[in-house]
């Protein structure tokens, strides 16, 4: 069967398609993660919690994603069972399987954040080492832009999944049951990546031997001395800083365009749909561009698409605002993530990569909570002059492009032998 489907795949040999199976299967199970997140932001909008509350609340769940250098930086040094990845991946995926089950059980805001917590720190160990599996063999391939597209592909259908199911539950349930209830669902998605890691990585067995810390170690002084590392560590950081709106955006729809909790599950999975329409497109048009061209492209979609948000009125202009910000999120997306792998050296893929990705990541928590501050203490609970800061902000990315000096090379392409 994967045989057949393998010639409709944009990846080139029987390897990769294999682990683009592997890499659908671990971010579906990371995608499946988001199914909590809307009948949390009602118990806590239920109990009280104002906007930039909720935003706080939800932001504290991101702190196990900005050490992710930390698990990448053990799975480099110290294999267990003999292995770099995947003993890590299948304890990971277990206990966060273990976390949302014992969600299942909880009420009490501070009880609902010590399991968040549990989830987050395995989903994100999670994320760490399946990305150092797309380092390495996509550097060795020559896919790793597919396999980042691959990911990112399959997280959002899950994500799709997530919000209609997200949004039926609390539509017709009481937010603590509708919490309960999605909870127990997403505790099942984590197998699905236990299954992948036993059954679709050919890992080589490491030792922990002076020889292989000591060629770890070199790679880590390589990833560390690289001055053009550093730009793009820069770079990726201040690309994801800027004033978000998404608890805003949330609160807005909800009290001024009274649109039911249903029809705002329902435009997550819209957006996601446009993230799974961004990823086709990249499969098939995209492919093969510049790194320099795929950036800017990206922040012009990424600008335009946040001014659209002015236009949110009614329901037919939400649909058609989240599709288009889904298809833009997702090329951005590949865009930075890819130029992330392409940068990271070998024999310390799971720290580098993992770094990189955390500087983005705190980039987005630290806009977020600038965004609902911006919200509630400077615009006045407005939320178009936040739009056009946040607009503001991702266009000025562009200035800083240059800096990098990618001359030539082709996205995926791994920077060293551009």
């Amino acid at each position: 069967m994967l045989g057949r489907l393998g010639r409709f795949s944009p990846f080139q040999t029987p390897e990769a398609r294999r682990l683009a199976w592997l890499f659908a299967i671990v971010y579906f199970a990371q995608g499946m993660w988001y199914l909590p997140n809307q009948a949390i932001s009602i118990v806590l909008k239920d109990r009280g919690f104002t906007t930039a509350q909720v935003a706080e609340f939800l932001s504290i769940a991101t702190i196990p994603w900005l050490i992710k250098p930390v698990y990448g930086l053990v799975s480099d040094f110290v294999p267990l069972f003999g292995y770099r990845r995947k003993a890590y991946l299948v304890i990971a995926n277990g206990a966060a399987a273990a976390a949302y089950f014992w969600a299942a059980s909880l009420t009490a805001p501070s009880e609902i954040l010590i399991a968040l917590l549990l989830t987050s720190y395995a989903m994100a160990a999670s994320s760490t080492l399946s990305g150092a599996v797309l380092v390495e063999n996509g550097q060795r391939l020559g896919e790793s832009d597919t396999f980042v597209n691959q990911e990112w592909l399959w997280f959002n259908v899950a994500a799709v999944a997530s919000a209609l199911i997200g949004g039926i539950l609390v539509e017709y349930l009481a937010a603590a049951a509708a919490l309960h209830t999605a909870a127990v669902i997403v505790g099942a998605a984590p197998f699905l990546a236990v299954f992948g890691t036993l059954f679709l990585i050919t890992e080589e067995r490491s030792r922990s031997d002076i020889a292989q810390l000591k060629a770890t170690f070199r790679g880590l002084l390589i990833g560390f001395r690289r001055r053009e590392l550093w730009f793009v560590g820069g770079f990726l950081f201040l690309y994801a800083f800027n004033p978000g709106f998404g608890t805003p955006l949330y609160y807005y729809m909800t009290d001024e365009l009274k649109f039911s909790q249903q029809f705002i599950g329902i435009l997550g999975a819209v957006s996601s749909g446009g993230w799974i329409a961004g990823a086709l497109i990249y499969r098939w048009a995209l492919r093969g561009m510049t790194s320099r061209a795929l950036l800017y492209l990206s922040i012009v979609f990424g600008t335009i698409t946040t001014l659209l948000f002015l236009f949110l009125a009614h329901p037919v202009a939400a649909i058609a605002i989240d599709f288009a910000a889904g298809i833009a999120g997702m090329i951005s997306m590949v865009a930075s993530l890819t130029l992330a792998a392409d940068f990271s050296p070998q024999r310390s893929e799971g720290f580098t990569y993992a770094a990189l990705l955390s500087l983005s990541n705190l980039g987005t928590a630290l806009g977020d909570n600038l965004g609902s501050i911006l919200f509630e203490h400077v615009f006045d609970n407005r939320l178009a002059p936040l739009i056009l800061a946040s607009a503001a902000t991702t266009a000025a990315i562009a200035l800083l492009v240059p800096l990098l000096r990618l001359g030539g090379k082709l996205s995926g392409e791994v920077a060293a032998r551009a």
